[in-house]
């Protein structure tokens, strides 16, 4: 297994981005939870650092993280910022005192959570803006929130709009209103309940950006995933969750990848899934773990 240096090819955004495949989520760069500063200040820098000296050029962050503690920590380690560096940050969402995620969709708000970021970041535009939408919520993409992101595109403010954790219908009500460069939902090798939105943004050419694309973390139990995996990953002399991450990178062309981590170890792991070649047999041996649609734990 050799390190790519392209980092799984490059995928072109729009307005002028392109980005390489494998990016980084900064967001377990915060404390327990999600909240607070790390345990080592000067570790998380040193992971910033060192993921744009392996060639990422795609690191996904939100203001929430933190809150606020993943964006100072990314302007701290990045600013001034390469040319070629994208940033892309969430809103719709907030942290109460206890850490609590909570829905925040007025306008207003969104509009003061995107100023919010473009001062922590210590940018003059945000390259990706994400509009999440939290569970309870209604369900429905409201023109006012997405012409809201749309207004600050035109003004200059955003380059390109994405949505997170959303359905299919969604994603193409938000299509009608303005421009969707990306999607960003949950999706890993256990879990393809999003496969049908995976399909959909392939067609439109949007790209599609799984968040835990680790899941919730590859053991050493006995279960049928982890013998798969162990096997397939043994005969790369990989781990099972570089295997999962090159699994991702081959399912769909226009997947872009941002594991996440805290570790300088996990980092380099992460970032040398690239490298991997799984053959056919491999992907077929993992695609028949789980159904399109369905998580492991709904068939077992």
């Amino acid at each position: 297994m050799t390190t790519s240096t392209t980092l799984g090819g490059a995928l072109e955004l729009g307005e002028g981005l392109t980005v390489n495949r494998v990016g980084f989520g900064a967001m377990q760069l915060a404390g327990p939870g999600v909240f607070g500063p790390p345990a080592d200040h000067d570790r998380a820098v040193r992971i910033l650092r060192r993921a744009v000296e392996l060639g990422i050029n795609h690191i996904d962050t939100s203001d929430f993280y933190g809150p606020w503690v993943v964006n100072e920590l990314i302007a701290e380690a990045l600013s001034p910022y390469g040319e070629n560096l994208v940033l892309a940050t969430k809103i719709g969402a907030y942290r109460d005192q206890r850490g609590g995620w909570l829905p925040l969709s007025h306008p207003d708000a969104l509009r003061a959570q995107v100023h919010d970021n473009l001062r922590r970041l210590r940018r003059e535009t945000l390259d990706l803006v994400y509009l999440r939408f939290m569970d309870g919520e209604s369900g429905q993409v409201l023109e006012d929130r997405v012409g809201a992101l749309d207004e600050l595109r035109q003004a200059g403010l955003i380059r390109t709009i994405g949505l997170s954790h959303v359905s299919v219908e969604q994603f193409e009500q938000a299509r009608a209103i303005a421009p969707i460069a990306a999607v960003q939902n949950l999706y890993n090798l256990v879990n393809r309940s999003a496969a049908a939105l995976l399909t959909r943004a392939t067609e439109v050419g949007a790209a599609f950006v799984p968040f835990f694309p680790l899941g919730s973390g590859f053991t050493d139990s006995r279960a049928r995933e982890d013998e798969v995996l162990r096997a397939v990953a043994e005969r790369h002399s990989a781990t099972q969750a570089q295997v999962a991450l090159a699994w991702l990178l081959q399912r769909s062309p226009n997947i872009l990848l941002i594991p996440g981590t805290s570790s300088p170890r996990h980092l380099e792991e992460n970032t040398a899934a690239a490298g991997i070649e799984l053959t056919g047999a491999d992907v077929a041996e993992l695609d028949a773990l789980v159904a399109d649609g369905e998580t492991l734990e709904a068939v077992e």
